[in-house]
C-alpha cells in the first residue's frame, strides 16, 4: 500500500496576501487526523514567494504526532551546508525522527536564476554545490570531527572549508533524515541511485514509471549500494470534481498563477489529473501499480474538501 502525502499550500497563501501560519498549521493537523501520512512544504525565496519551509516545519512538528513531515523539495544549493545542517537536525530532533529531506536543483527560468543571484549563489554550479553540500551535512550528521574538504581520495571540490568541526545536537535518526531527490531527466535518476535514499519526480506518467525507477535501482547496485532502502515517490498535482470541466478550468487557472506561465507547459513537465473522484482514484491507483510507493498531492485549491475526497478514496481503495 502506497503512503500518501499532503502538500500544505504555502505559496497559494502567500499569493493570496495572507501570510498568517494558524491556518496552515491546522491544515496540518488535520491531514494527520484524515490518516495522511506525511506533510510537505515547498521552497523558494524570492521566484515563488512562501514560508520558510525549515521554520514551518519545525512548527508543524510541534502540532502532530504521527506524519512525516518533509520538503518538497528544498533547494540546499541556495544554502551554507553547515548552518543547513544545524538546521536539519534540529528539526529532526524537534520532529522526533519524522523528517524526510526533499531536495532537487532548481529549474532554469528566468525568476529561478535571479533567485540564485539575489542569494549570491553561482546557478550554474548549482548541481556540485548541492551534491557537496548534502554530503558535507551528512558527514558533520555523523557527531565526528569532520575536516573538509575529504582530500584527493574524497568527493569534495573544497567549496567550503570545515576543520575538525563538531555539529550538535546530532539528527534523532543515526546518519540524519532520508534524502529523496527530484528530477525526471536521465542524469537526475543515476543521482538518486548513487547519492540518495529516494527518487521524487514529477514528470512520467504511471505507464513511464516503472522503467524509469528500474533506472534508479540499477544506478544504486551499480553504486554498490542496497536498492531495497530506496523510497519511489512521486510528486502530483489534483484538482478533484464531478464536473470534468470546472476541474481542469480550476488545474489550469491554478497552474497559470502558480508559476506564471501557460498551464499548458507546466503540464507537459508534471503531472496532474482534473476529474471527478472515481477518475482521480484510478490514476492514483495507477502510480502505485507502477512501483510508486508515497505519493505526494498538491491540490488546486478547495484543501478541507480534497483531503476528505482524498481520504475517502484511500478508503475505498483499502490503502
Amino acid at each position: 500500500m502506497p503512503r500518501l502525502g499532503y502538500l500544505l499550500p504555502t505559496r497559494e497563501r502567500v499569493m493570496e496576501g495572507h501570510h498568517e501560519t494558524a491556518p496552515l498549521l491546522a491544515l496540518a493537523e488535520r491531514a494527520e487526523a484524515l490518516g495522511f501520512d506525511s506533510v510537505w512544504v515547498g521552497d523558494s525565496l524570492l521566484a515563488r514567494p512562501r514560508h520558510d519551509p525549515l521554520t514551518l516545519l519545525a512548527a508543524a512538528a510541534a502540532r502532530t504526532r504521527k506524519v512525516e513531515l518533509g520538503t518538497a523539495v528544498l533547494l540546499p544549493a541556495l544554502r551554507n551546508p553547515v548552518v543547513l545542517a544545524q538546521q536539519v537536525a534540529t528539526l529532526d530532533r524537534i520532529a522526533e525522527g519524522r523528517l524526510i529531506l526533499g531536495v532537487g536543483i532548481a529549474a532554469d527560468v528566468p525568476n529561478i536564476r535571479a533567485e540564485f543571484e539575489a542569494a549570491g549563489v553561482p546557478f550554474d554550479k548549482r548541481v556540485g554545490r548541492l551534491v557537496e553540500g548534502l554530503a558535507l551535512a551528512r558527514a558533520l550528521w555523523s557527531g565526528n570531527p569532520v575536516d573538509w574538504p575529504v582530500g584527493p581520495a574524497g568527493t569534495s571540490d573544497g567549496r567550503w572549508k570545515v576543520e575538525a568541526g563538531v555539529l550538535g545536537p546530532t539528527p534523532h535518526r543515526p546518519g540524519g533524515p532520508p534524502i529523496w531527490i527530484s528530477g525526471s531527466v536521465a542524469r537526475a535518476r543515476a543521482r538518486a541511485g548513487r547519492l540518495f535514499d529516494g527518487w521524487f519526480p514529477t514528470g512520467p506518467t504511471a505507464a513511464e514509471y516503472p522503467a524509469q525507477w528500474a533506472e534508479v535501482l540499477a544506478a544504486a547496485r551499480a553504486a554498490g549500494r542496497d536498492p531495497a532502502a530506496l523510497t519511489g515517490a512521486m510528486y502530483l498535482t489534483l484538482a478533484i470534481d464531478e464536473d470534468a470541466a470546472l476541474a481542469e478550468a480550476r488545474i489550469n487557472t491554478y497552474l497559470g498563477s502558480y508559476y506564471g506561465i501557460h498551464a499548458d507547459v507546466v503540464r507537459k513537465q508534471q503531472k496532474c489529473y482534473a476529474g471527478p473522484a472515481a477518475g482521480a482514484a484510478a490514476w492514483l491507483k495507477g502510480y502505485a501499480d507502477a512501483g510508486a510507493s508515497h505519493l505526494v498531492l498538491r491540490f488546486a485549491g478547495d484543501h478541507e474538501r480534497h483531503l476528505e475526497t482524498v481520504a475517502r478514496l484511500r478508503r475505498d481503495l483499502g490503502w
